[in-house]
């Protein structure tokens, strides 16, 4: 085998490429694994006394979001929190999230109000 010699110019020039590499594949994560979406309160199955529901979670890589199909809003990270009025009886709330590339992934909480 052939031992190949390289000068300290030439082995900070490959470090720096493979450092630019690794940082690019790190930045793209975002692009790569889309939209994100955590929905912590109320539980999926939860009894609630009262029709007033608060719900909240957290959106990343994000474009839009909506709760019931009306847009909702999220502070810069990624908090949401939204006042519902739930009717007695079983509910069904869809929260959707799309990004800018058109990726979207959505989530169903279903809650008792008694």
């Amino acid at each position: 085998m052939k031992k190949i010699n390289l000068s300290p110019k030439q082995y900070f020039f490959i470090s720096l490429f493979v450092l630019i590499g690794l940082y690019s594949v790190f930045q793209a994560r975002y692009v790569i694994f889309g939209p994100s979406l955590k929905v912590y309160s109320p539980t999926n199955g939860a009894s609630l006394p009262s029709s007033v529901v608060m719900v909240s979670g957290k959106a990343t890589n994000i474009a839009y979001i909506s709760l019931n199909d009306r847009p909702i809003f999220v502070d810069k990270n990624g908090n949401w929190n939204e006042k519902l009025i739930a009717p007695e009886g079983l509910s069904i709330m869809t929260v959707r999230a799309k990004d800018r590339f058109g990726r979207s992934t959505e989530k169903q909480i279903e809650i008792m109000v008694n």
